[in-house]
């Protein structure tokens, strides 16, 4: 039971690096290293690396929420589809697989 509670926090924690509120910290952690640390190359090229990983992080996450909101819409428009499926987003990333997997061999028409 523990590891899928830490699977859903690193799910959340992921999400939440996303947000802009990340890049908030980030300016306020810079300042505040740039203020009462030592600030030298090794310094700004962790915060660069930092800073280019929230960037790649809320790109792949908007790309990820367009491709399931239009993915959400062709399953509402489709009568075969099974609705179960448009909750498969909240899921963490294993049971995702697991349901990849079962579509995979059950028929769409079951």
């Amino acid at each position: 039971m523990e590891i899928a509670q830490g699977r859903h926090l690193l799910t959340h924690l992921g999400v939440l690096t996303s947000r802009p509120a990340a890049f908030i910290v980030f300016v306020i952690y810079a300042i505040a290293w740039a203020t009462f640390g030592h600030l030298d190359w090794h310094s700004v090229a962790t915060l660069a690396t930092w800073a280019m990983t929230l960037f790649i992080q809320r790109a792949e996450h908007r790309d990820t929420q367009a491709i399931h909101a239009k993915l959400d819409e062709l399953l509402k428009v489709n009568v075969d589809a099974r609705n179960e499926l448009m909750g498969v987003d909240d899921k963490d990333a294993e049971e995702v697989e697991k349901e990849r997997e079962r579509m995979k061999v059950t028929p769409a028409s079951a």
